[in-house]
């Protein structure tokens, strides 16, 4: 807000005007979303997009990103290059207008590109804003051109430096400036990993690398077959009803559209749609025009091929999704994204594009496998059935009223805030400890809910054998959410969600249970950051009146060198910390389980919110996590052996109390 002076005018000389990049870095948050990690890597992401935008061009064949030992990153393709000549308007070198000048890019009606990924035409010239240091290579015919910026602001003009071996191509040099990113510039190797082979995948025929310097790890994708390769991967360690997936791709009007269809054994349906290599999470007309077709290819099936009766109603969309995994990828020259972020996809035009290509090739596709067209309908009409039971079984369960919700089950200790935000909810593991958290919780803000053994893992399980088993029952009335069809966030009873299970092998496969059942049917709770592991202590050291909670071997041998040091001569504590700790009277505990704990113990360690430890679950890879909890809780026991086996040097026995 621009500043008035004393006497009350108001008038142009106010008004700030922000010239050249100054506007980026004043407001960083604008262009890229926040400073924090994300906003680093973004930076990454603008700078490779347009190298991979080449490479859907058909102009460029491989993508490498180097990860600097000195902090910067490299990002260099074998595309056209950035076009060194003067540019008409600004006089400048193309290369430096691209770099320092907000929307002067390929991506604007120019012809440079007919469809392509970048942050509308800005990226490049936001990265150079926000890098201490930029430098900027250029091959064309053989000649290499240079130039350096610092802080969006060129260092001198365009140069030519002289003969090289490579043809053509750009690359792309820059550091991060720690004063807009203050909370990290460190790159994550994985991150890069993932989204360079996300790249990959959605562009057939890319070689693309990385190699950190800083700790000599590199990886290398290149997919032949492109999505087809991505739905395979995204299939891993289930069973798969047919050996190659459906795949389509087709030019309509001015758009491609490229398709890849598997079915699996599993509950879940995965399906991502990407618009010119972009994920929309959010869906947009690409996904509701594959949808739609899809239910109306399989019910057209179903119905011509007998499988499905006269008298029978039409398979519902969410029946016919049970175990899909698909890639929907369109390429479009004007993409209208919802939002900087690029959550959804808005043309109109899309949605009749995909449906056509469904309509007229997956209608092909089942007729021309009418084995695999069997097993889709089959596992659609079980999924029908099985929909039909769990709604005849939540019925039974819910309650009619305004708000349509569920009766609170009768193990469940309620606070007596009705505030959402202000309370929370303890899924505790068993009913001592359901107990001990009863009586020792803050009653105005803290919830208890006991469960009693191990809960059903829902990997292996339809809805209407959940809605079977009293315990997932009493944790869908207890959030208040619902599930299914009638899954509303907004009747969200408790922002924490707190597992807190025994801190053994059998608490873990609690929480993971809870976990997957979580991830698999309440996901937007988990995506809102709702829900948390509680860390109970392994060990209570006593000395005096003194006690000292640690959580693992290495903080308790801390607190008890803390103790030592005082009483004994330093240095003496490791080795003969038995000794030392009964020559200064120091008692160590080792708490077995939760149940162990008396009231006050619990709420001081556990519960109390001054000392207690929480860890947010958090899903950063929606993909990976997946994969993991197919891992350990699908029916492949080769794949949990497998990840058991490659992790088993990390487990610390002690810790296991084996």
């Amino acid at each position: 807000m621009a500043k008035q002076k004393n006497d009350g005018s108001y008038d142009a000389s106010q008004i700030q005007v922000l010239e050249g990049l100054e506007p980026v870095r004043k407001r960083p948050g604008m262009y890229i979303g926040s400073t924090g990690y994300d906003g680093v890597h973004h930076l990454i992401k603008e700078i490779a997009d347009n190298s991979i935008d080449e490479a859907i061009a058909g102009h460029a064949t491989r993508v490498d990103v180097t990860i600097l030992a000195d902090g910067g990153i490299t990002i260099s393709d074998d595309g056209r290059g950035i076009p060194i000549d003067k540019h008409p308007k600004t006089g400048l070198s193309t290369l430096e207008t691209v770099l320092t000048v907000l929307h002067a890019g390929g991506k604007f009606g120019g012809g440079g590109y007919k469809v392509s990924s970048g942050l509308h035409g800005v990226g490049s010239s936001v990265v150079n804003a926000l890098s201490t240091k930029l430098v900027a290579e250029v091959v064309q015919d053989g000649q290499l051109y240079s130039i350096e910026f610092e802080r969006g602001a060129s260092k001198a003009p365009l140069r030519k430096v002289g003969k090289t071996d490579r043809p053509r191509g750009t690359t792309i040099t820059f550091y991060p400036d720690d004063t807009i990113f203050k909370e990290t510039i460190e790159f994550d190797y994985k991150w890069v990993v993932n989204y360079l082979r996300h790249q990959a995948y959605l562009t057939k025929g890319v070689y693309v690398s990385v190699v950190d310097e800083r700790t000599s790890e590199r990886a290398a994708f290149y997919f032949e077959g492109g999505i087809q390769s991505y739905v395979k991967h995204l299939n891993i360690g289930k069973e798969v009803m047919s050996e190659a997936p459906f795949y389509a791709e087709r030019q309509v009007e001015d758009s491609m559209v490229e398709i890849a269809v598997q079915y699996n054994d599993s509950y879940v349906e995965i399906v991502k749609p990407f618009a010119n290599n972009v994920l929309t999470p959010d869906g947009g007309t690409h996904l509701i025009g594959f949808r739609s077709a899809m239910t109306r290819v399989i019910n057209d099936y179903a119905r011509k091929s007998g499988l499905l009766k006269e008298k029978e109603e039409n398979l519902s969309g969410d029946d016919i999704r049970e175990g899909l995994t698909a890639i929907i990828l369109v390429k479009l020259p004007d993409p209208q994204f919802e939002g900087q972020t690029k959550n959804k996809l808005g043309n109109p035009e899309v949605r009749r594009y995909v449906e056509q290509v469904m309509n007229e090739y997956f209608a092909y596709y089942l007729d021309e496998n009418p084995n695999v067209a069997k097993k889709i309908v089959g596992k659609a009409l079980l999924a029908a059935r099985a929909r039909k039971a769990a709604r005849a079984a939540r019925d039974n369960i819910l309650r009619k009223g305004a708000l349509d919700g569920l009766s609170l089950p009768g193990k469940l200790s309620d606070c007596s805030s009705k505030n959402p935000a202000d309370s929370e909810i303890y899924i505790v593991e068993g009913d001592s400890a359901g107990g001990s958290a009863k009586s020792g919780r803050d009653s105005k803000t803290q919830a208890i809910l006991p469960l009693r053994g191990k809960v059903l893992n829902v990997e292996r399980a339809r809805l209407d054998k959940m809605l079977a088993n009293n315990e997932i029952v009493a944790l869908i009335k207890a959030l208040g959410v619902g599930i299914g069809e009638q899954f509303d966030m907004t009747g969200l009873r408790y922002h924490r969600i707190i597992i807190m299970t025994d801190a053994d092998v059998d608490g873990s496969h609690i929480s993971t249970l809870l976990l997957t059942f979580l991830f698999r049917y309440m996901k937007e709770v988990v995506d809102g950051g709702h829900v948390y592991l509680a860390k109970p202590p392994l060990y209570s050291v006593n000395h005096g009146k003194k006690k000292i909670y640690a959580y693992d071997e290495t903080e308790r041998d801390r607190v008890i060198e803390e103790i030592l040091t005082t009483k004994v001569e330093k240095g003496s504590i490791i080795n003969e910390a038995d000794d030392k700790a009964k020559q200064a009277g120091v008692t160590i505990s080792r708490f077995k389980g939760l149940g162990e704990m008396d009231a006050d113990q619990l709420w001081e360690t556990t519960m109390n919110p001054e000392n207690r430890v929480l860890v947010q679950v958090r899903v950063e890879d929606a993909e990976e996590a997946d994969a993991i909890f197919t891992k350990l809780m699908g029916d492949d026991v080769s794949l949990r052996k497998n990840f058991i086996q490659t992790r088993a040097k990390d487990v610390d026995l002690e810790e296991l109390d084996v």
